[in-house]
């Protein structure tokens, strides 16, 4: 969430800053700074009328004492009339506050300036792309294929048991979900990330505290009887595990890491865009979240994301990284870095991973604070990103690695599970 106070301070570079996410509401900055001059006004007639209560109570005090009951009674009425005056006015000061308050929370993150301009993905900036590009052959197949042909994944069964987008995993398509789940967390414990295992639902505070709520409502699964919301992702648990705490300076940076099943009400188009794994409802995916000092946050991110892309080179999958331009970032981010890797058999990039710094934005709105040098408490930074999403990975790792006989995995998995997968 955005802070007024820098919102008044730089009011024109805060506008600057939501065109690049091509932010549509942007007379709500003026609107809230005008409800917060409002507001400030009602504060101060208040706090006059409290005073005044204060004031006149220790003057009564003084005249019951030299015995002036009279004079004091009549004081006494003055503070019932100040009292019947102030009630309005904390009214109007409440649902005003609610108002500032409602506002603030649809304001997204404002991007840094190192976001590049742009609206749609096409505007991204490749930073980076791989050259071994994979050339298969002429009978090579989609996964959706190969997922039959080896009896690793059943669609048809999954939409049985719960609708589309719900895919079942059978024998070594189960396996090397676990081994990737199993892999990659190891891979984020041995560079420093604690593990956890979290909740696969949230409450509204804690969906509010990372940004999905109110922005992403329609997006999350609901549970109406328990006011509950599956996990979009782990970095919701993870992150609001420091909600409302102050951490000491020096545990700074605070590394996590968590394997969750991520649930995405997300409509999407159609034909080979949502086949097979491209885009599905429940997937699982391996997590890495950081809360750390506001000054190291950029470097981190940095950090962040070689270590995906260690990750990623570690299963010899072709991959590109692109910095988001503001039209494609998400709600609360500042700067987003994406990770694709090369489809073979669709001829196309899937998005596997996305790094970002949310700075300050996910910190105020949870009050999560680390206490300086001088003992003032300031907000902390927050990242995160994807170390990795499975269902596509598992995609290019089928695709790109099969033959007519086989599929063959990476040589990092092959003391998780068998090296290759046969047709059973």
């Amino acid at each position: 969430m955005l802070q007024i106070a820098f919102l008044r301070q730089h009011t024109a570079q805060a506008i600057t800053q939501l065109k690049v996410k091509h932010f549509a509401e942007l007379h709500l900055v003026d609107e809230v700074l005008q409800l917060d001059d409002s507001r400030k006004k009602i504060q101060f007639e208040v706090e006059e009328l409290l005073a005044k209560i204060n004031s006149t109570s220790k003057e009564i005090g003084m005249l019951m004492q030299q015995g002036q009951q009279a004079k004091a009674s009549s004081l006494k009425q003055q503070i019932a009339d100040y009292k019947i005056a102030i009630e309005p006015l904390k009214t109007d000061l409440k649902n005003i506050e609610e108002t500032i308050h409602n506002i603030l929370v649809r304001l997204p993150n404002l991007p840094s300036t190192a976001v590049p301009q742009g609206k749609t993905p096409e505007d991204n900036v490749v930073v980076f792309q791989s050259k071994n590009i994979p050339e298969l052959s002429a009978n090579a197949v989609p996964h959706w294929d190969l997922a039959r042909q080896y009896n690793l994944i059943d669609f048809e069964l999954g939409n049985k048991i719960t609708g589309s987008g719900f895919p079942v995993y059978i024998n070594q398509g189960a396996k090397l979900q676990r081994a990737l789940i199993q892999y990659f967390l190891d891979f984020n414990t041995k560079a420093g990330y604690i593990e956890y295992a979290t909740p696969f639902m949230v409450n509204s505070d804690s969906a509010y505290g990372t940004g999905q709520l109110p922005d992403k409502e329609g997006q999350m699964y609901y549970v109406g009887q328990d006011e509950l919301y599956l996990i979009p992702t782990s970095e919701v648990p993870l992150t609001n595990i420091w909600r409302d705490v102050i951490v000491k300076e020096e545990e700074l940076p605070i590394k996590m890491t968590a394997y969750s099943p991520c649930f995405r009400r997300e409509a999407g188009s159609y034909g080979k865009d949502v086949r097979g794994l491209n885009r599905v409802h429940q997937f699982d995916k391996v997590e890495i979240v950081q809360i750390v000092h506001p000054d190291k946050s950029y470097t981190i991110l940095e950090e962040m994301v070689a270590h995906v892309e260690k990750l990623l080179q570690s299963l010899a999958l072709p991959y590109r990284l692109l910095k988001l331009c503001g039209g494609d970032m998400s709600f609360a981010s500042a700067l987003t870095y994406d990770f694709e890797v090369y489809s073979a058999a669709q001829k196309r990039w899937l998005e596997v991973s996305s790094v970002s710094n949310f700075e300050s934005f996910q910190s105020n709105r949870m009050k999560t604070r680390y206490k300086d040098a001088t003992g003032k408490t300031q907000l902390v930074h927050t990242l995160n990103g994807s170390s990795l999403a499975l269902p596509r990975i598992v995609a290019a790792l089928l695709e790109n690695n099969q033959t007519l006989e086989s599929i063959h995995l990476p040589n990092v998995l092959h003391t998780y599970m068998a090296s290759t997968l046969v047709a059973s």
